[in-house]
């Protein structure tokens, strides 16, 4: 159901991004790849993803940016003619107890996170209802459901990921445009790795194990192919936040 399609997909030049952007590619849909910071990486993404037969182009950007995120759409839509998928899910972590968390460390994840995320659909949502169809998928975070010792920036971002998913659910539903988001759990990516398999945490989760990148892509290319879902969390956590 993805052949021909356009899906933005910001960070996706490594871990859960590019995870959604192969699986998405080998479902037909041509890829905008936006990163930014390895252009190592995001240019072997591109090359993995050509390879299957479809159309991928890097771009580079800081989506905290109103001007940066503008300018990157604008010329997504006039390589790919169209965008039919957006997936936000570029994010950070600058973990820390509140007690001692920075102004820089609360503000510089609130930026990417959640306000990364609302500058990608305001300057994109205005093509789809153009279009009159589109699919947006935020992906979220447990962490914005229950919470997270250490990750008040993080936590605040993601809830406020789902607040926006779900306002956007409402005030798109009537231009054919769906959004919805996605809330991982403890996830294997480069975010995640020094957190070790005998890590306490690991026993928080009922299915005792962290989740794959590619199970995290799957639930979004099932939200991706949906034509009657909107305004849902969808969370992909081994069963942690029941």
């Amino acid at each position: 159901m993805l052949k021909d399609k356009v899906a933005l997909i910001t960070g996706s030049s490594r871990g859960i991004g590019k995870a959604i952007a192969l699986l998405f590619a080998k479902e037909g849909a041509n890829i905008a790849v936006v990163y930014h910071g390895n252009d190592k990486a995001a240019e072997k993404t591109v090359e993995e993803i050509t390879a299957l037969g479809v159309k991928a182009k890097a771009y580079k950007a800081d989506v905290s940016s109103f001007t940066e995120a503008k300018d990157t759409v604008k010329q997504i839509k006039e390589d790919f003619s169209r965008i039919d998928i957006l997936v936000n899910n570029a994010g950070i972590v600058k973990d820390g107890l509140i007690a001692m968390m920075s102004e820089e460390q609360f503000s510089a994840v609130i930026d990417t996170n959640l306000k990364g995320a609302f500058n990608m659909i305001r300057h994109t949502c205005p093509i789809m209802i153009r279009q009159k169809c589109g699919n947006i998928i935020n992906i979220a975070s447990v962490s914005g459901i229950i919470g997270n010792p250490g990750q008040a920036n993080y936590s605040a971002s993601k809830a406020g990921i789902i607040g926006l998913t779900k306002t956007c659910a409402k005030e798109l539903a009537s231009k054919n445009i769906l959004s919805n988001a996605i809330a991982p759990g403890f996830i294997k990516t480069d975010m995640t790795e020094e957190i070790t398999s005998d890590n306490p945490l690991v026993s928080l989760i009922p299915l005792k194990r962290f989740g794959e990148a590619e199970e995290v892509a799957k639930a979004a290319l099932f939200l991706a192919e949906s034509t009657y879902i909107t305004g849902q969390v969808l969370k992909v956590d081994g069963g942690i936040a029941m």
